[in-house]
C-alpha cells in the first residue's frame, strides 16, 4: 500500500498574506489566535490515494520516530479536522518556533527532508517542489505552526 511507502519513505530520512480564518475552532485550544497567515500556491496536485487515514499515518509515524530519539520531542505534529485535513505543528519547549522567521526555517527544513523522498525524483521535482506540495500530495489544506503560547502562523495550501 502506498501509505507505508510514503511513511517509510519519510522516517527514513527524519522528519501571499490572507486574513486568518474566523471559524478556526483550534485557535485558543491548541494554539494561539494565528496573528499571521499567508496562502501558498500549491505546484503539486492531491495524490488519487490521499485520505484522512493516509495523513493520519502521515503524522503518527513522525510521531512515532520522534519519540524513538533519545531525547524529548521539541514539537508535537498532529492532524485535526473532520477529514484530519489541518496539520498543526507545536513546540512543546519555549524558545522554539516563537517568530515568523524560525517557522520559516522549520519548513525550509521539512522541505530539504521532502525533497529525499523518492515520489520527488521520481517526478523530477526534488529541487522545485516544497513541504508544502507534500502538504499538497497527502491532501492537507492547512498548516499552523505555534510556539504554543503567543505565536501562531497559519498557511493555507490551495
Amino acid at each position: 500500500m502506498r501509505e507505508s511507502f510514503w511513511l517509510a519513505a519519510l522516517l527514513a530520512v527524519g522528519l501571499a498574506a490572507a486574513p486568518v480564518a474566523a471559524d478556526d475552532r483550534h485557535a485558543e485550544y491548541y494554539y494561539p489566535e494565528p496573528a499571521s497567515s499567508e496562502v501558498y500556491e500549491a505546484r503539486a496536485l492531491s495524490l488519487p490515494e490521499a485520505s484522512r487515514k493516509l495523513r493520519i499515518a502521515f503524522v503518527t509515524g513522525i510521531t512515532t520516530e520522534q519519540n524513538k530519539a533519545p531525547y524529548p520531542p521539541q514539537a508535537a505534529i498532529f492532524a485535526k479536522g473532520s477529514e484530519a485535513e489541518k496539520l498543526i505543528i507545536v513546540a512543546l519547549e519555549d524558545g522554539r518556533i516563537d517568530t515568523i522567521y524560525r517557522a520559516r526555517a522549520i519548513f525550509a527544513q521539512m522541505t530539504a527532508v521532502a525533497r529525499l523522498l523518492p515520489v520527488f525524483s521520481e517526478l523530477g521535482v526534488e529541487d522545485y517542489f516544497t513541504f508544502f506540495d507534500l502538504a499538497k500530495m497527502l491532501g492537507f489544506a492547512q498548516i499552523t505552526v505555534s510556539n504554543g503560547r503567543e505565536f501562531a502562523h497559519q498557511i493555507t495550501i490551495n
